[in-house]
C-alpha cells in the first residue's frame, strides 16, 4: 500500500503542470478515489487537493524568484487566470504577493513532496467487529459544524444545548434499533484540516414515525466497521478517528465507503467508553 501510494505522489508530480485526476491517482494506489482523498487526509494532514495546491505554489514561487518570466506568464502556468487570483493565492500560502517577493527576494514556504513511510505503532490491539445492515432509519436534528482536532467542539456543544434535555429524553425513547442510544453521526466532511465544514447529526435509529419538530435522516444498507474504546473525554474518541485511519485501514483490506459515521458515546465523570461505526466496502 505504501508503495502505491508513494507511486501515487510521483504521478502528481508529473501532472502538476496540467491537471491532477485523482481518479488516476486512486487507480494507481489500487484503492477507490473516496478512500484515498480520506487516507491521505488523514496521513497527511491536509486533503489532497490542498497538497497539490501547496506543491504548484511551491513551484511558482521558484519562477517568481528567479525572475526569468513575467508573473502572468507563472500565473498561467501554475492553473491561475489572472494576476490578481495568482497574487491572492500567493500570498495566502507564502504571507507576501508575488511582486513583492520578486522585489525583496523575502523568504517564501515550501511545500516538500510528501513521501509515506512505515512507522511501527500500534503495538496495543484495536477492537473491532464487522456488520452487515440494512437500510434504516435515523430521526433527530441536524447541522453543519467546522471540525475541531483536540477538546470539545464548541459549534456541537451550541447546537445539542440548543435542542435541549426534554427533546433529547424524546429522541431517546424512540431508540429501538442498533446502534442503540444516542447517536452523533458526521458525513460531508470537506477535509481533516481545522475548522472544515461537515454535518453534524444527533439522533436514534428508529423504526418510528418522526415527531413533527425533529428532522430524519435515511441509511441506506452498509458493511460497517464498528470499533470500541474507554478512556479519557474526549481525547480517547479524537484518538480513536486518527488510530483507525492512520493504522486500521492500512492493516486491513476494507476501504471507507461513502455514507455517515455514527459514534455512540457514554460519559462517566472524565472517562467515556465509546462505539465508532464507519461504513467499509472490502
Amino acid at each position: 500500500m505504501l508503495e502505491r501510494l508513494n507511486e501515487a505522489m510521483a504521478r502528481i508530480e508529473d501532472d502538476l503542470e496540467g491537471e491532477v485526476d485523482v481518479k488516476v491517482l486512486a487507480r494507481i494506489a489500487g484503492t477507490s478515489e473516496y478512500h484515498l482523498r480520506r487516507m491521505f487526509s488523514a496521513l497527511a494532514g491536509m486533503p489532497i487537493s490542498e497538497y497539490i495546491r501547496r506543491r504548484r505554489l511551491t513551484k511558482a514561487a521558484n519562477e517568481v524568484l528567479s525572475g526569468q518570466s513575467s508573473l502572468l506568464d507563472v500565473a498561467v502556468r501554475w492553473g491561475y487566470g489572472s494576476n490578481e487570483a495568482f497574487a491572492r493565492a500567493f500570498k495566502a500560502m507564502h504571507g507576501v504577493g508575488p511582486q513583492e517577493a520578486r522585489a525583496s527576494k523575502k523568504a517564501l514556504q515550501s511545500q516538500q513532496i510528501l513521501t509515506f513511510r512505515l512507522v511501527v505503532e500500534g503495538s496495543s490491539a484495536m477492537e473491532y467487529r464487522v456488520v452487515e445492515k440494512d437500510a434504516f432509519t435515523v430521526v433527530g436534528r441536524g447541522t453543519r459544524v467546522p471540525l475541531v482536532h483536540l477538546g470539545m467542539n464548541p459549534a456541537i456543544v451550541e447546537f445539542v444545548k440548543g435542542i435541549g434535555m426534554p427533546t433529547l429524553d424524546r429522541m431517546k425513547e424512540l431508540s429501538d434499533g442498533e446502534p442503540h442510544g444516542m447517536l452523533a453521526l458526521t458525513f460531508n466532511q470537506e477535509g481533516v484540516e481545522e475548522g472544515s465544514m461537515l454535518d453534524y447529526f444527533q439522533g436514534v435509529v428508529t423504526s418510528e414515525e418522526a415527531p413533527e419538530d425533529m428532522e430524519t435522516l435515511q441509511v441506506p444498507k452498509h458493511t460497517w466497521a464498528v470499533f470500541t474504546a474507554s478512556g479519557p473525554y474526549p481525547e480517547t474518541i479524537q484518538y480513536m478517528w486518527r488510530d483507525v485511519y492512520t493504522q486500521w485501514f492500512p492493516s486491513n483490506s476494507y476501504e471507507s465507503a461513502e455514507g455517515p459515521s455514527m459514534l455512540s458515546t457514554k460519559i462517566d465523570g472524565d472517562q467515556a467508553t465509546a462505539e465508532l461505526w464507519i461504513p467499509v466496502t472490502s
